[in-house]
């Protein structure tokens, strides 16, 4: 992750969250009193934002000091403990809300991403995220994806060209798309990997005849056509399975030879971790 990005998300959130004081807690609690609290696991899975949430605690107050003894991808279960966070009662409080929100997010997506992988072990298969984020999330759900074994896909419309079915459909057909997508990067001296997706056989016999492609999408695919798909391409360019792949049915596009397969749901659909933090 870029350093400064996220301490401008950090920043932004503890505006949102903060305003112009913690006034509950510097209302009821004396200024300079000091204590500690430890960040308790409530449930069971790959523990990740722990990196971000000392960060977290550092933007509040640089003078907060976090004993760490998790790392992110830790497996974890139900009453460990992942750091202690010592120092004024009053700045631990503040931060607090914003750490748990974003650890328990991203322990999340970590748990999902590393059960998902599970399921196409023993295959050649590698698991993607997709652009379908929380909007200024896209960092830390990315990052947590990485955590949880998995591989990030573009992270927005400016590092990959992905002609999807609009871009076709607008352009004209599928040679209009990528002819002119060509063009484009030539004249603009831009040095993008081209991704094509398409809707059937016809279509993946076309993007071919076009060349110069990095990867076809087989977007909703069922299990016999990607294997047809997979045959027809070969070794001209890589493939990827997306569209409504769940971990019923993940395993089965994996063994079709398929890539990589992307999954919205990695970032879309998670419930939060339990976590927890607690005074000691």
């Amino acid at each position: 992750m870029i350093e400064k990005d996220l301490k401008k998300f950090i920043q932004n959130a503890l505006i949102e969250d903060v305003g112009d004081g913690d006034h509950t807690s510097l209302a009821s609690i004396p200024s300079n009193a000091t204590s500690q609290a430890h960040l308790l696991v409530k449930d069971n899975g790959i523990i990740a934002g722990i990196e971000l949430a000392k960060m977290i605690f550092k933007e509040v107050d640089s003078s907060l000091k976090i004993k760490q003894l998790l790392k992110d991808g830790d497996k974890v279960k139900f009453g460990d403990i992942a750091f202690i966070v010592k120092g004024s009662s009053i700045s631990i409080l503040t931060g607090e809300r914003l750490a748990l929100n974003c650890m328990q997010h991203m322990s999340a997506i970590a748990t999902k991403t590393a059960y998902l992988n599970t399921l196409i072990a023993g295959t050649n298969c590698k698991l993607l995220d997709t652009r379908k984020t929380t909007p200024l999330n896209r960092n830390i759900e990315k990052w947590a994806v990485k955590i949880g074994g998995g591989e990030n896909h573009r992270f927005g419309l400016y590092d990959m060209i992905m002609i999807k079915d609009n871009h076709i459909d607008f352009a004209g057909g599928i040679a209009n798309a990528i002819q002119k997508t060509k063009t484009y990067l030539t004249e603009n001296n831009k040095n993008l990997d081209i991704i094509v997706e398409a809707r059937d056989l016809t279509e993946v016999n076309e993007i071919l005849s076009q060349g110069g492609i990095k990867r076809i999408l087989l977007d909703n695919f069922d299990y016999k056509t990607t294997k047809q798909a997979v045959a027809i391409i070969g070794k001209q360019c890589q493939t990827e399975s997306s569209g409504g792949i769940t971990e019923e049915t993940i395993a089965e596009y994996a063994k079709c030879g398929v890539d990589f397969i992307s999954v919205g749901a990695l970032t879309h659909s998670v419930l939060n971790f339990d976590l927890s933090l607690k005074a000691i």
